[in-house]
């Protein structure tokens, strides 16, 4: 018999409905993450990119202090980054729907980051 805490768990919906995926062993947060991860380990396969990587972190502020308090860093977290065929570098996030915090980190990443990385939504 399984325990109230896994009972609660296993019934908890996401926030924007979106339903996980598990695929390769990795937990991705929608299914379409998971089928984007398929295209992208096939292309590789094929050899049309190079160097996947998932979750890839960009430091978009540094922390800093002020009046004794330490505010943290701000941080995107992407689902992707790779090398396509033309020696580019690509990030990628897949959205179903762009938050309010989504839009400003992506802003953010931008400015800081827009001349180094072709950047996609899918």
């Amino acid at each position: 018999m399984r325990a109230p805490k896994e009972i609660a768990e296993a019934y908890k919906k996401h926030k924007y409905k979106a339903k996980s995926a598990t695929i390769d062993g990795i937990r991705f947060q929608s299914t379409k993450e998971g089928a984007r991860y398929q295209d992208l380990k096939l292309m590789e396969k094929a050899g049309h990119i190079t160097n996947l990587e998932l979750q890839p972190k960009f430091r978009l502020q540094d922390g800093f202090s002020y009046m004794g308090t330490r505010i943290r860093p701000i941080v995107y977290i992407a689902d992707f980054r790779y090398k396509n065929s033309d020696g580019m570098m690509v990030v990628e996030d897949v959205k179903g729907f762009k938050t309010p915090e989504y839009k400003i980190k992506r802003k953010l990443f931008l400015k800081k980051f827009g001349d180094q990385f072709l950047f996609r939504e899918i």
